[in-house]
């Protein structure tokens, strides 16, 4: 087998393997309010199917990226395969929620250490230039792909076979990628020396405090000691966080990296797009199915739309940062996304998709990669070349962490909202349009933050074409 041929055939190794792991972000939406039926789960508690996986994953991918470095990157791709796998199909079976979230927490732990891994051995399987460009390209638009197909693939799955296929599908490709790695993909290691995995800990525990703080303010309210307990482990597990990682030999993050302003507001700017994002998607698969009648299969196709239009919006925006500048893209597209979530939060509970939903899904769906595009760039533009790969970690892993906050602070409201309304006696479709209103103003509020802090704070960067080719695909 040639050495061309054997370059695209890893290829396909790594990308079905990491389309795996975005199909799985979004394929568990629309598989919600059944999973919430069969296991129990109260309103509150169910944001932990989503939040679960996003924290694991968000909190350990830096220390995967540096475990695939020390121990080798094809390995720590198989082990994560492998827990990945594992952890899906024991999803499948499971029969508590405690459980289910057990094991979505285990497969963000393989996300993290699988995900990294792909990436790089992608950057060291193609030669710099024309093929690693085109390897770059068609990892991210499955990246983008995955995220939509995700969910007509779970209203398929819950509709015609149950939610529990929803994990059992991912079952098979995990198999498939450990058979196929050790044929097509070559050991290759990196410069680190060693873990940091105190670092990781802290990171993840003071992450976990802030997220579940959050969350028990419904119940408890923001002042109690409960949550001001939270709030201030939050506080000291991530302080001594930031005090490991600046005596550290080989650091988890390399806190010189935010003196570099581009990369300092990206990571603010990705986290508060992630809170939107999960926290509007997170709402709007319930609203759909509990609200507006469809099913888990209608909900999914009805997700389409705004798909399509992040698609585009993608490819527009990576031609828009080429020709004006970062700053454009970032603050064009949190106020595009403002309007989104703003047009979501008028829909009530007999509102119609095509008037009422759709518009505020494209809107949305426009404005996001926007975002999304200008800070990836943006973060890596005036980073030294030997810190590009932390650089891009950071700013990933503030997506995934920011989504779980984000998600955490418009569930929260909504659940609030939706008890204050069947207080009052409303009926309950009223009162969950209610809470899904709320919501989408609480995301809107999120999005209107980061609009004002690209205003304020966003650098103005014109990349050159291969930079943006290389950010969009990471």
């Amino acid at each position: 087998m040639n050495d061309s041929r054997s370059r695209w055939l890893a290829l396909a190794v790594l990308a079905v393997a990491q389309f795996m792991v975005v199909l799985d972000v979004t394929i568990v939406n629309v598989a919600l309010p059944a999973i919430q039926t069969d296991l129990g789960f109260s309103a509150d508690s169910l944001q932990w199917v989503v939040n679960a996986y996003t924290l694991a994953f968000g909190g350990l991918l830096l220390l995967g990226g540096r475990a695939g470095d020390l121990l080798g990157r094809r390995r720590l791709f198989v082990v994560g395969l492998g827990l990945f796998g594992a952890a899906s199909l024991a999803g499948g079976f499971a029969g508590s929620s405690e459980m289910l979230i057990a094991v979505r927490a285990i497969q963000g732990v393989g996300a993290a250490l699988l995900s990294p891994a792909a990436l790089a051995l992608l950057t060291v399987t193609f030669p710099a230039g024309r093929e690693r460009n085109i390897a770059l390209g068609v990892w991210g638009a499955l990246a983008g792909i995955g995220g939509t197909l995700g969910v007509v693939a779970g209203g398929v799955l819950v509709d015609s076979a149950g939610w529990e296929w929803i994990f059992f599908v991912n079952v098979p490709v995990a198999i498939g990628g450990i058979i196929a790695a050790p044929m097509f993909l070559s050991e290759s290691r990196g410069t680190a020396r060693s873990f940091d995995f105190t670092g990781a800990v802290l990171a993840t525990g003071g992450l976990l405090a802030l997220v579940y703080g959050v969350i028990r303010t419904d119940a408890v309210g923001w002042g109690s000691a409960e949550v001001l307990g939270l709030f201030g482990a939050a506080a000291i597990l991530l302080s001594a966080f930031v005090y490991v990682e600046s005596r550290a030999t080989d650091p988890l993050v390399p806190l010189k990296l935010f003196r570099v302003r581009g990369l300092s507001v990206s990571v603010v700017a990705l986290a508060l797009n992630g809170a939107s994002f999960l926290g509007m998607f997170f709402i709007s698969a319930l609203y759909l199915q509990q609200v507006h009648g469809d099913s888990a299969l209608e909900a999914g196709v009805h997700f389409v739309p705004m798909g399509i239009a992040a698609i585009a919006s993608a490819v527009v925006g990576a031609q828009l940062v080429t020709r004006l500048g970062t700053r454009v893209a970032y603050l064009g597209g949190s106020a595009v996304g403002v309007v989104g979530l703003l047009l979501l939060s008028r829909a009530g509970a007999h509102a119609g998709y095509a008037t009422d939903i759709l518009p505020g899904f494209v809107v949305f769906g426009l404005g996001l990669p926007l975002v999304g595009v200008a800070n990836q760039i943006a973060a890596i533009a005036e980073v030294p070349h030997e810190d590009a790969g932390a650089a891009s970690g950071v700013i990933t892993a503030a997506f995934q962490v920011g989504g779980a906050l984000g998600l955490a602070l418009v569930s929260t409201a909504s659940t609030s909202r939706v008890g204050d309304v069947l207080a009052t006696g409303a009926s309950q479709p009223e009162a969950l349009a209610s809470g899904f209103e709320r919501g989408m103003l609480v995301a809107a509020g999120i999005a209107v933050v980061n609009l004002l802090v690209g205003a304020i704070r966003a650098p103005h960067i014109k990349p050159d074409a291969a930079l943006v080719a290389e950010a969009v695909a990471g």
